[in-house]
């Protein structure tokens, strides 16, 4: 599964951020909650450690694709332990937020980079013996109560497309603030590349952390 935590590194570059990445461990050699425990034990690090090892408390988490279901999936984690307001913002790229596939997911073919098929198997090998449907396993599924303020970030020809509009909504729908952006002939993993598209997306994610952070600063 791919590893991308806690934020995009051009957009955390663009937002004067100082991204850390977390080498968890991947699926399916390590299934759940391996790779959940690895980027929980890595947030709790940042709380304890920012301060003095990059010179700021302020924290934002986030990540694209299996980083973004991990990034909420350590969000919730937090908010259980009294621990999440240590984490002002979520910028939750693309991601997998139902393992058992939303619609989208389940009516992609042969689209760039994942479809069905590799969704499902990558869902499989993380989950081993997990209901696909259990709030520990999908975020969809979880009590979404208590969280940051998010940016949801995808594209129209992503098969994933559906799991961030329907987690944005149910994010709203929990009282927390969210936001979401679609862009118009994105596939999975647009804002990797250079096109215009791209820097729109990464643009939009770093006016969304400054402005979580009270930066004024235009972008």
């Amino acid at each position: 599964m791919h590893r991308s935590f806690p934020y995009h590194k051009p957009a955390a570059a663009t937002s004067s951020s100082k991204p850390v990445s977390v080498d968890y461990r991947l699926a399916p050699e390590h299934p759940y909650p391996a790779a959940i425990n690895d980027c929980l034990s890595a947030a709790r690090w940042l709380i304890e450690h920012a301060q003095r090892e990059f010179g700021t408390s302020w924290l934002s988490i986030g990540g694209e694709s299996a980083g973004a279901h991990l990034a909420a999936s350590t969000l919730l984690r937090l908010r259980d332990a009294g621990e999440v307001s240590a984490y002002s913002a979520a910028s939750l790229m693309y991601g997998c937020f139902d393992l058992s596939l939303t619609p989208s997911a389940r009516a992609s073919a042969g689209t760039p980079f994942i479809d069905r098929a590799s969704v499902q198997a990558f869902a499989d090998g993380f989950l081993g013996e997990v209901d696909p449907r259990s709030a520990a396993a999908s975020t969809l599924y979880a009590d979404l109560s208590g969280l940051p303020p998010a940016l949801f970030t995808v594209g129209t020809i992503d098969p994933l497309v559906d799991d961030s509009l329907f987690l944005h909504q149910r994010w709203q729908a929990a009282g927390n603030s969210s936001e979401l952006t679609v862009y118009p002939g994105g596939v999975h993993g647009f804002n990797a590349f250079e096109s215009e598209l791209a820097l729109s997306a990464n643009q939009r994610i770093a006016s969304f952390l400054l402005k979580a952070r009270g930066d004024s600063t235009s972008v």
